[in-house]
């Protein structure tokens, strides 16, 4: 049984400003006895202001950069995932998620899937992969990403089991309703985490950036979602962390034992 835990919560451009916040929410998980925690899709530096074309880009960081040294030092020996701009070398960027603990990067993932006009300002990512860390074996995808069904199921099959899924996912932009409980992208945000865990059968983290940012006002609804695809903690639509207890092996033992999603499968049927 291990304590994991996933984060809604508001980070900008100042990346002194957001460490604090990181580093406060770390210490807050670590007394609550989290190992795994995710924080949002860019919480280092801020998303994209105005989809539509911003002029002022998040900081550009690379994965063995100070800053991620940083994130690490903070994770200590608990497990921590989060968003920022990386620096591919070559002028390209890539809106990234990165996994920390045990004094070291154990994995990376380069978002692939890219809404709007998003590519305008990152380069695509090309591939999913999952990675063993001490709390389980991994996989890392960034908001868009779990829309494409492919993108988990790749993750499953690749022995994963728990999926973090960092977010940046706003609200509607047209007709948008006054209470973000009622809006439709936030309907389909927490139906995407829960279809997502129920379909591949492994436990699922979903973290939210909250408040607005720009033209953007984000959902929050950072969630934790079982095998069975049942929520077991929520933010809801406001900022905080969702925490909950899992027993990793034993839950997608128990979901998977008669109904085996991966197991029934039919490849040969599928074109």
């Amino acid at each position: 049984m291990i304590k994991v835990a996933a984060v809604a919560e508001a980070f900008d451009r100042d990346l002194d400003e957001d460490f604090a916040r990181v580093e406060k929410l770390v210490a807050a998980a670590r007394a609550e006895g989290v190992r795994l925690l995710a924080l949002p899709e860019a919480c280092l530096g801020g998303y994209l202001a105005d989809l539509d074309g911003d002029a002022e880009l998040p900081p550009a960081l690379r994965v063995d950069g100070p800053e991620i040294a940083r994130l690490t030092e903070l994770a200590g020996d608990m497990v921590v995932c989060a968003g920022y701009c990386e620096d591919g070398g070559d002028g390209t960027r890539y809106n990234s998620v990165v996994c920390v603990g045990d004094g070291r990067v154990l994995g990376n993932h380069r978002k692939v899937h890219q809404p709007l006009r998003e590519d305008a300002s990152y380069s695509s990512g090309e591939s999913f992969a999952a990675f063993d860390t001490p709390v389980g074996r991994v996989g890392l995808m960034i908001c868009y990403d779990k829309a494409f069904p492919e993108s988990a199921r790749t993750l499953a099959l690749d022995g994963a089991q728990i999926i973090v899924c960092v977010s940046a996912w706003p609200g509607s932009r047209t007709n948008a309703p006054d209470d973000l409980a009622e809006d439709r992208w936030t309907r389909r945000f927490d139906l995407f985490d829960r279809a997502r865990a129920l379909e591949n059968q492994v436990v699922w983290l979903s973290a939210n950036q909250a408040g607005t940012f720009g033209s953007l006002r984000f959902v929050c609804s950072a969630k934790i979602v079982d095998p069975g695809g049942d929520v077991l903690a929520t933010t809801g639509c406001a900022p905080g962390v969702a925490v909950a207890t899992v027993d990793v092996e034993g839950s997608l033992a128990a979901a998977r034992r008669y109904m085996g999603h991966l197991r029934d499968r039919r490849p040969a049927a599928y074109r």
